[in-house]
């Protein structure tokens, strides 16, 4: 018996965004970025930069006997664009972009598009929450959007 639906989950969402066709050519990666960050469009499951949570949970029992539980859990995630030059609507346009794509292969993410489930992973999952940031450096600028989907599963 599993602990935890969050591995799976996880893993599910890459899987799902990986093979989103408005994704491709951006990088979905697992976690932390291990290089610079200056691939123009790219999404991490399971870290946002502000700090090193990758996911919330929490745990209650399903029903009486304690044989069985609900989890609610948070993963947390960041899309991000950077163009490299001056104007930053157009990484901050295409960061909202990436999270459009992001949301919707969630809510698609089963044969019945009212069932987004990860493929039957969890119960429900959905957006819940985003934080926009703007950022100069000295690659140019960028934007980034830490995002949050929330997640219920029986364990």
């Amino acid at each position: 018996m599993a602990t935890s639906a969050v591995p799976a989950a996880i893993d599910a969402l890459l899987a799902i965004l990986r093979a989103a066709p408005a994704l491709d050519g951006v990088d979905v990666i697992d976690g932390p970025p291990l290089d610079d960050g200056s691939t123009h469009d790219w999404v991490a499951i399971g870290w946002q930069p502000t700090g090193d949570e990758g996911a919330q949970l929490g745990q209650t029992f399903a029903y009486a006997g304690g044989r069985r539980r609900d989890e609610e859990s948070l993963i947390h995630g960041w899309a991000e664009s950077w163009t490299g030059d001056g104007d930053i609507r157009v990484p901050r346009l295409r960061a909202f972009e990436l999270l459009g794509v992001i949301e919707s292969a969630i809510r698609n993410s089963d044969a019945q598009p009212a069932a987004a489930n990860l493929g039957g992973v969890v119960l429900w999952s959905e957006f819940s929450a985003g934080l926009l940031r703007q950022v100069s450096d000295d690659m140019g600028l960028k934007a980034g959007i830490g995002f949050s989907i929330a997640c219920r599963a029986r364990i």
